[in-house]
């Protein structure tokens, strides 16, 4: 679906769990077109809208933190849960460490050992004055529990509680040019093409660690894992008409509206 439903598909369910009309809920999707997503807070300058157009890139704000992505050729999963329930309670990153090992059984599933690690302070890029430097790449830093693999961060995730609710939502780079996203950022042209090297040294996707897996396999190896590492059992379902209609509604109000893309 396209980048704004996709969102507004998400807050839907959290809106619905929060109301007692949803039981937690763990989604898998997709997107089309390529979409570049932006942080909550992430201000859009960062990207160059001239060449993502010239692309047919959709372009979204996300409803959760952190920095740019480009959302294609991967699996995206997100996880929708009341903030009391087990797998979900207490502090972002503790939840974000039980989260994790659900993602890393799905891997296992695959055939992949990776990790997920609190994140080393030593690996924040910081300024001469010692202040960090943000990065507008998403995928080029490791945040704490994040999932790495041969030394190179795989797996991202975000998350935002409100009303009561968790949702963490993350995505699984498949295949294709990891590196493909600097062509919708505001670098200039010499400094973008430095910085392909620096990207592809710290992000991969599952074919660049040597497996090729069809976007159903990586969907059944991560509902596996989850189910497996965080002892759920799992009810297939289509999206209620409740979740489609409040979908609907935020795209125009807010997912689809320029004003909130462009909100910072």
């Amino acid at each position: 679906m396209s980048g704004a439903l996709n969102m507004a598909i998400d807050e839907a369910i959290l809106n619905a769990i929060a109301e007692g009309q949803s039981p937690p809920t763990l989604r898998f999707f997709a997107w089309e077109p390529a979409t570049l997503s932006l942080g909550y807070g992430q201000p859009i300058a960062d990207i160059d809208r001239a060449r993502i157009e010239a692309r047919g890139w959709g372009l979204v704000r996300r409803p959760t933190g952190g920095r740019a992505i480009l959302h294609t050729d991967e699996l995206t999963y997100s996880v929708s849960a009341p903030m009391d329930e087990p797998r979900v309670v207490g502090s972002v990153v503790e939840s974000y460490r039980r989260l994790s090992s659900g993602l890393l059984a799905g891997l296992q599933q695959l055939g992949l050992q990776a990790r997920a690690d609190r994140k080393d302070p030593a690996s924040v890029v910081r300024a001469a004055d010692g202040s960090p430097v943000f990065n507008p790449v998403c995928f080029e830093v490791p945040s704490d529990y994040e999932i790495t693999a041969d030394g190179r961060k795989l797996l991202g995730s975000a998350q935002v509680r409100k009303r009561g609710v968790v949702l963490q939502h993350g995505t699984l780079p498949l295949y294709g040019d990891i590196t493909r996203i600097l062509d919708g950022l505001a670098y200039p042209a010499d400094e973008r093409e430095a910085l392909r090297e620096r990207v592809r040294s710290r992000a991969a996707t599952l074919a660049d660690i040597g497996l090729q897996v069809t976007w159903e396999e990586a969907a059944a190896a991560m509902l596996a894992g989850f189910a497996a590492a965080l002892d759920l059992d799992f009810d297939e379902a289509e999206l209620t008409l409740t979740e489609l209609a409040a979908a609907e509604r935020l795209v125009a109000e807010k997912y689809g509206d320029p004003v909130w893309t462009g909100r910072v």
